[in-house]
């Protein structure tokens, strides 16, 4: 068993809370199709990077990618059926102390909280996501932004992450980072990590929140 204390707590969404797997290869799935690319080339790249670097990537710097960027935060928010909650993930963030947490996404902002809140997670009040940033992960500026959400340096807080971009991120931003899931790159060697959030409880601690890491008994 691990305890943290930390002044926040910061949150990737998709695959941290969200299982958003079935979604995002639809989505993704159906955009490499219709510009002629191999799906499985694009899936192994967008999962925790934001959506219009993706687009930057694929369709190139020059391309005008604002309609198909609308086109694909259309489709998130329209194909809520194949999203489930990452086991144990509502109920761990309903015990995280007031004001002592923030979500840090790729996805838009408007998707993200009717995805949320359809999957019975208490009110997001703070959140930083696509549209926020200027730099996404794997650039620390999306922790950093979240950080100072919660009035704290990203140094005093815990990340939740399931993608190697996010972990990156965090990293670079100076955050203590939790792995959750499977996912093992280079900059997960030496994390603390979970299987799925039924391994995480939170509480009041001295600096804001205390986190505990391991099977509940």
């Amino acid at each position: 068993m691990t305890v943290l204390d930390v002044a926040g707590v910061l949150l990737d969404m998709d695959g941290t809370l969200v299982d958003s797997t079935g979604m995002v290869d639809q989505v993704w799935g159906d955009f490499a199709r219709e510009v002629g690319l191999d799906p499985a080339v694009v899936l192994a790249h967008v999962h925790g990077v934001p959506a219009r670097a993706t687009l930057r990537r694929f369709l190139g710097d020059d391309a005008d990618i604002e309609p198909w960027f609308a086109r694909i935060s259309a489709w998130e928010n329209e194909r809520f059926d194949a999203e489930v909650e990452v086991p144990g993930a509502v109920a761990a963030v309903r015990t995280i102390p007031p004001a002592r947490w923030a979500v840090v996404t790729s996805a838009v902002r408007t998707a993200a909280l009717r995805r949320m809140e359809r999957l019975g997670f208490p009110e997001v009040s703070r959140m930083v996501a696509a549209e926020d940033v200027e730099r996404g992960k794997p650039d620390p500026e999306p922790y950093r932004r979240g950080a100072g959400l919660l009035g704290a340096a990203a140094g005093e807080c815990v990340v939740f992450e399931d993608a190697d971009a996010g972990v990156r991120s965090a990293l670079a931003a100076g955050a203590t980072v939790v792995v959750v899931g499977g996912l093992a790159t280079p900059a997960t060697e030496g994390l603390a990590r979970v299987a799925d959030m039924r391994e995480v409880s939170f509480g009041a601690g001295p600096l804001g929140v205390r986190v505990t890491l391991g099977p509940r008994r």
